[in-house]
């Protein structure tokens, strides 16, 4: 028995190292995602994740229409939204 202490000790902390190195931060991101998406208004700027530069126009339960360049609008999922670039820029 006792040569199963070390090697349940050793296996609990990998567990904990994956919980905290992989697991907890991508919950993180995830979070501020959510956050970004939920704090999203109509004139926002924002970045789809397909490369996609435009200025939303509404906002529905699962996806959010945006006013792009040429002034097309294009629907995107809520999820395809990637980032606002004036929060990156801090305005």
């Amino acid at each position: 028995m006792q040569g199963f202490t070390p090697l349940l000790f050793f296996l609990a902390i990998i567990v904990a190292m994956v919980y905290l190195f992989l697991v907890r931060p991508i919950r993180s991101r995830e979070k501020q995602h959510d956050q970004m998406v939920m704090d999203l208004e109509k004139g926002d700027r924002v970045l789809t994740a397909g490369g996609m530069y435009g200025v939303v126009e509404t906002i529905d339960e699962d996806s959010i229409v945006l006013r792009v360049e040429s002034g097309a609008l294009i629907r995107v999922t809520k999820g395809g939204v990637i980032a606002n670039p004036e929060d990156r820029l801090g305005h």
